[in-house]
């Protein structure tokens, strides 16, 4: 993108997200009603319709003899804020990338909603079905701007002819006006990614997901690195997605932990050890002699 089409885009976004500001005045959600990364068509919905949007059974995984994952089961409501704990080893890495059709499991059952069976899916496929996953390490592109990380990661046609000549409609500059404002960049719009703080590439990667339309969020560690006030930050923005998407997030700040989460669960030797609010796994004999070491 040359930098007079960029100048232009990102004056464009600058008038939608004067245009969200104000509505967001007029609405009790801030102007978010809508919803960010809703999917419009009705074939894009995940069948939710028995109060889960992911569900693993009796899953099991070895490598080289050794059990990663025992005979794990887990479920996740639509709209939940779901926090993993566990120490090294115990099996969340594996699980997300089961999730997420990096490894295949040896045994068990692995659903997205009621009727889509992740184990018959490739990863690409699963990306497409609606599940973002973002790892520890921030991985934006360092030499474009936020703007244009943000766009590249729209759901558009990829080819060279249809990427040469593609330009934002009313609805993606909306989209992408909105997404700015959630994950706070919405002043950084021309930056170069390369000069962001830790916790603001953290926070374009996330918004990248967004742009995905995804209906799942799998986040692993991601307020490792950041600074209080980024973390505090980060905290806001999870329980803004939080209703809007589901959430399973991976993470050994627990304070933060504390902030975003109602339900957390524990994993240990590739298996649910504990789970409940974080006062209630903190306090279980078992979750402090393998975890907590108190």
């Amino acid at each position: 993108m040359t930098p007079d089409l960029l100048e232009q885009g990102a004056r464009r976004i600058e008038q939608r997200m004067a245009a969200l500001a104000s509505r967001s005045a007029e609405t009790e959600s801030g102007g978010r009603s809508a919803g960010i990364g809703r999917i419009a068509k009705a074939d894009g919905e995940v069948d939710t319709t028995h109060g889960r949007i992911l569900y693993l059974e009796d899953v099991s995984v070895s490598f080289d003899g050794f059990k990663a994952i025992n005979k794990l089961s887990l479920d996740i409501a639509p709209g939940e804020l779901r926090c993993i704990i566990g120490p090294n080893g115990a099996g969340k890495t594996t699980m997300m990338d089961i999730i997420t059709g990096k490894t295949r499991p040896d045994e068990g059952t692995v659903f997205f909603g009621s009727t889509i069976d992740l184990l018959r899916h490739k990863e690409a496929e699963i990306a497409q079905l609606g599940i973002g996953r973002k790892f520890q390490k921030p991985t934006v592109f360092e030499h474009l701007s936020v703007f244009e990380n943000l766009e590249l990661a729209l759901k558009t046609n990829k080819g060279v002819k249809a990427s040469m000549f593609f330009k934002l409609d009313s609805r993606q500059s909306d989209r992408l006006a909105e997404i700015l404002l959630t994950i706070h960049l919405a002043d950084s719009v021309a930056r170069l990614a390369g000069n962001l703080s830790h916790g603001q590439k953290q926070w374009l990667e996330i918004g990248m997901l967004l742009m995905q339309d995804p209906k799942l969020l799998l986040l692993d560690e991601p307020v490792a690195g950041m600074t209080d006030e980024e973390t505090a930050r980060t905290a806001e923005l999870f329980l803004t997605l939080k209703g809007k998407h589901s959430l399973m997030v991976v993470e050994h700040d627990m304070s933060f932990i504390r902030t975003i989460s109602d339900i957390v669960t524990v994993l240990c030797d590739g298996s649910v050890l504990a789970q409940g609010t974080l006062d209630q796994v903190q306090a279980d004999e078992r979750v402090i002699e393998v975890y907590l070491g108190r």
